[in-house]
C-alpha cells in the first residue's frame, strides 16, 4: 500500500460509486460461495466466476482512469522525480492488470 494520499481524498461522490460498485461485486462472490456450498452445477459457477472478474477487472479500470486523470496529470505538472515516479507507478499498475 502506498504512503500516498489518494485523489479520492475530498470527492465523495466517485468514492460513493466505487463503494458501491465494491458492494455489488462482494454480493456476487457471496452468491458464488453460496453456490459452491450448495454444490451447483460447475458451469453456472464458472459463469458468476466470469462475471465477479470482469466486474473486478472495470473497477481497476475506472480507479486507473482517475488515477491518469488526476494524479498523473498533477504529476506532469510538476514534472521532475515526482512525474517520473508517478509514470512508474501507473505503468506498473497497467502491467499487473494486464496479466491477470
Amino acid at each position: 500500500m502506498s504512503e500516498h494520499h489518494g485523489h479520492l481524498q475530498g470527492n465523495d461522490d466517485a468514492v460513493q460509486a466505487h463503494l458501491k460498485r465494491l458492494r455489488r461485486i462482494e454480493g456476487q462472490v457471496r452468491g458464488i460461495q453460496r453456490m459452491v456450498e450448495q454444490e451447483a452445477y460447475c458451469i453456472d459457477v464458472l459463469t458468476q466466476v466470469s462475471a465477479a472478474t470482469k466486474a473486478l477487472q472495470a473497477l481497476a479500470l475506472s480507479l486507473l482512469d482517475d488515477h491518469m486523470a488526476h494524479c498523473l496529470v498533477d504529476a506532469a505538472r510538476q514534472g521532475g522525480a515526482e512525474q517520473e515516479q508517478k509514470i512508474k507507478e501507473a505503468s506498473e499498475a497497467i502491467a499487473r492488470l494486464v496479466r491477470s
